[in-house]
């Protein structure tokens, strides 16, 4: 009998993959550079619309019972497949060593007898231990884990309400004066590009959901309330004058509470991550053991996160933006909307130029200052609409023959 998970269970996953550092440093990042009134909108529209492109990439998962990397098969052919497993694992592993390296260094801001290499170490085998005995046996643990980092989160957002973030902050007029503010596009690019980077994780998990209409959607819909909160601690870290997640732990008298509140959000979003990228090795090779792949991948990224890859971290989540939205893009379209098999060379031929017209489009427009809609959704756009050509023109072709 296969396991399956329900409404809530899925529910802790996706509340336990938002509340991360990243989310956090990420709010940090637009209040520190933007007046607050300026963010609101732009903050809550693309979370809305990642949310939505979560729920629909994880729905393709839940249907089809496969996981991320296998769902692409159909769309994509087998090579395809094979081509953005291999991709996707090794952002995974980036991806697992960047969360690891912000978690230590926030660790480090409290002043603690150990170092950033060993701290960076001591969450790679905690990860590593919760990856090899599985997330079902250790369900009730996770759950457990997630109510108290709700609760000590809660008590830190409550004591740092103090702060006023309605207001010109003090680091943002500072920045506003050293730098122009963040267009509308640009505050929008940041608050997306958190969802997007989990598109092809998010069916490794929706696949076992009872439910895939109302799993997918608990999934989705925990995620999205999770990061806003996330994203609005981070305003108010800046509300309290400072960019220091754990000096603002400090400041609100939360010295041992926060080690807890960085251990757990730092293992809770790596966890996943880690896993998932078990779940596409085996994807690539069949034989491989997914849990065995995503404890290798925890001490890799322990080994990266030392060497310091957060000196490229903003780059890096542009990298996932372009190649994942606009497969994601390609695979919806194909799935949703094209009402034969994909198996055939001449689909997925197509569907690979479908995607790399998005991936294109977004190289050259990432680093056009404030371009409406943003690279990401642009991306997503033109892969879409690439990828409907040949459906739309068999659709015609039809309406000629009934005619």
């Amino acid at each position: 009998m296969e396991n399956r998970t329900g409404l809530f269970s899925n529910g802790v996953i996706w509340f336990g993959v938002a509340i991360s550092v990243s989310e956090i440093e990420a709010g940090i990042q637009l209040a520190s550079s933007t007046p607050i009134d300026s963010i609101w909108i732009p903050l809550v529209l693309g979370h809305i619309i990642g949310g939505i492109l979560l729920f629909f990439t994880g729905l393709v998962g839940a249907h089809l019972r496969v996981n991320a990397m296998e769902t692409i098969r159909s769309t994509f052919g087998n090579y395809g497949s094979k081509f953005f497993s291999s991709l996707n694992v090794m952002q995974l592993i980036a991806w697992v060593a960047v969360l690891n390296a912000q978690g230590a260094a926030a660790m480090m801001g409290l002043n603690l007898p150990i170092s950033f290499t060993l701290t960076c170490i001591i969450l790679s085998v905690i990860i590593a231990i919760w990856v090899y005995v599985g997330l079902y046996r250790l369900s009730k643990v996770t759950t457990v884990m997630m109510v108290v980092l709700t609760i000590l989160l809660a008590i830190l957002s409550v004591k740092l309400l103090g702060g006023d973030i309605s207001n010109a902050l003090p680091i943002a007029s500072i920045a506003s004066a050293n730098s122009a503010p963040l267009s509308f596009w640009n505050i929008f690019e940041i608050s997306i590009a958190m969802p997007i980077s989990w598109l092809p994780v998010i069916s490794d998990y929706t696949k076992d959901v009872e439910n895939p209409i109302n799993g997918t959607m608990v999934s989705a819909v925990a995620y999205t309330l999770a990061s806003l909160w996330m994203y609005v601690l981070g305003m108010e870290i800046v509300g309290i004058g400072t960019t220091s997640i754990a000096q603002s732990i400090l400041m609100a008298g939360l010295g041992a509470t926060g080690v807890i509140i960085l251990v757990l959000s730092t293992v809770t979003s790596n966890f996943v991550a880690a896993n998932s990228a078990g779940e596409s090795s085996k994807a690539i090779f069949n034989k491989i053991n997914p849990r065995i792949a995503g404890v290798v991948v925890s001490f890799l990224s322990a080994i990266l996160a030392i060497s310091g890859i957060m000196d490229h971290y903003i780059g890096f989540l542009y990298l996932i933006a372009s190649v994942f939205a606009p497969m994601a893009a390609v695979l919806m379209v194909s799935f949703y909307l094209s009402k034969e098999e994909n198996g055939n060379s001449r689909i997925w031929y197509w569907n690979l130029f479908a995607w790399f017209g998005g991936f294109i489009v977004y190289q050259l427009t990432v680093n056009m200052d404030s371009i409406f809609l943003g690279p990401t959704l642009l991306a997503i756009i033109i892969s879409a609409v690439i990828a409907y050509i040949p459906i739309l023109k068999k659709r015609f072709e039809g309406d000629s023959v009934h005619i």
